[in-house]
């Protein structure tokens, strides 16, 4: 476990498939993700087992946030091809339960990854790419201490239109800093 204050991060595990599942058929949820079908339990199934054989760095993690005496999964994100000779890697966040929108939850798994990322994992840049529109990604990510480097112009075709790609990042440096 990976733990901050009301937020830690955790393995995935098979038993969160069907959350998944939920999630990854919600319109909403995947508004400014990189899914454009209907997911099912098998092909989700199938995900889990290929993301096992994957370095455990790589391996996505369960956003859960403190409740009561427990804790409730509410996302997931993950370091996405860590690219060991630049020590960089790109990462994906999805918060997936709408109640826990816009309160913060996302911005602090963000830190805790980014922490991860620097001081375990050894990276130097950790990058992401959102999608123009996509305020409240955006608003998260600055947060959390990502800063903008560019656009890929009409890089994704979304609901029928070309939209811009946002390329934000940070360094090391910059994270330490921010500490």
């Amino acid at each position: 476990m990976i733990e901050g204050k009301g937020v830690r991060l955790r393995a995935i595990e098979r038993s969160d498939l069907p959350t998944f599942v939920r999630w990854l058929n919600d319109p909403e949820v995947i508004e400014n993700l990189d899914l454009f079908v209907p997911m099912s339990l098998g092909q989700e199934e199938n995900w889990y087992k290929r993301i096992l054989e994957k370095p455990a760095e790589e391996q996505p993690l369960a956003i859960e946030v403190k409740q009561g005496e427990g804790w409730k999964h509410i996302g997931t994100l993950a370091f996405e091809g860590i690219n060991w000779h630049d020590h960089s890697s790109e990462i994906g966040i999805a918060i997936g339960e709408k109640a826990y929108w816009n309160k913060g939850f996302g911005t602090d798994a963000l830190r805790l990854l980014l922490k991860y990322g620097f001081e375990t994992v050894g990276l130097n840049r950790i990058w992401l790419r959102v999608y123009e529109g996509n305020e409240r990604g955006i608003h998260a990510y600055m947060k959390a201490g990502f800063v903008h480097e560019g656009i890929m112009r009409q890089a994704r075709w979304k609901n029928g239109k070309f939209i811009n790609m946002h390329i934000m990042s940070v360094l090391r440096e910059e994270w330490k800093d921010q500490e």
